[in-house]
């Protein structure tokens, strides 16, 4: 069985939180052995257009790379998607130490750091602000980080921190595919879920990739210095 976790309110969160009170909310312990197999889902396509990507900076409480959204053909689609979603934003959720930083955990087990790729359904809706609250509003790719070898695309974002340690600071990153941090194996869970800072909305697909991809220490040690059950399947057999 797939369990929810607590979720809790982050310190710099501003305004008012919503209550988690749906049976949709995100994050979720996965239970591997209890994940069922659909020979339907077919594996997701994806393609990122590496000019689009704007800058990296720095939220307050995240260090999140923006892309234009506005460029077509540049997502994900097909897995469990009906649409094409265009990639809007990536960022990294870590601990306060490297053992402890996942959302997201597989059979009780936490990863140190946790990366998620949003998209939005360029086709259902008009803007990505609509699809944030909007039915199947939004697809998150979400990748684990184990500790091992330094990871060349991740050293991309890492060497533009020192630029951006302060909050709502911005940095060119230049052309960056983030196919780049995706792991050599692409099987995956998916569940309807919501997005895990407010609002909070459960408009959120979720695919989170079996095979965590390997980082230096040191890296997860810059980007950390900078600041009711639904179905839950997977793509492999």
């Amino acid at each position: 069985m797939t369990t929810w976790k607590s979720k809790a309110v982050h310190p710099l969160w501003t305004g008012p939180v919503p209550v988690p009170g749906g049976s949709r909310q995100s994050p979720i312990n996965i239970r591997a052995r209890d994940s069922v197999y659909d020979p339907r889902l077919k594996p997701l396509q994806v393609a990122y257009d590496a000019a689009s990507c704007m800058f990296v900076w720095n939220t307050g409480y995240l260090c999140q790379v923006e892309f234009d959204s506005a460029t077509e053909g540049s997502g994900i689609s097909g897995g469990p998607l009906e649409n094409h979603y265009r990639l809007k934003q990536f960022h990294f959720h870590w601990g306060a130490v490297n053992e402890w930083g996942s959302e997201h955990t597989v059979d009780d087990h936490v990863y140190p750091a946790e990366l998620h790729l949003v998209h939005w359904n360029a086709v259902k809706y008009q803007s990505y602000q609509e699809a944030v609250t909007g039915e199947n509003g939004l697809a998150v790719i979400g990748v684990f980080l184990k500790l091992g070898a330094p990871h060349r695309a991740l050293q991309r974002v890492v060497d533009a921190l020192p630029d951006i340690r302060h909050k709502d600071s911005r940095a060119a990153l230049g052309p960056f595919d983030p196919c780049r941090l995706l792991p050599a194996c692409r099987d995956y869970w998916t569940y309807a879920g919501s997005l895990t800072t407010p609002p909070l909305a459960e408009s959120v697909t979720w695919i989170i990739q079996r095979q965590p991809i390997e980082v230096a220490p040191s890296q997860v040690t810059c980007v950390a210095g900078l600041v009711g059950d639904v179905p839950l399947v997977r793509q492999f057999p």
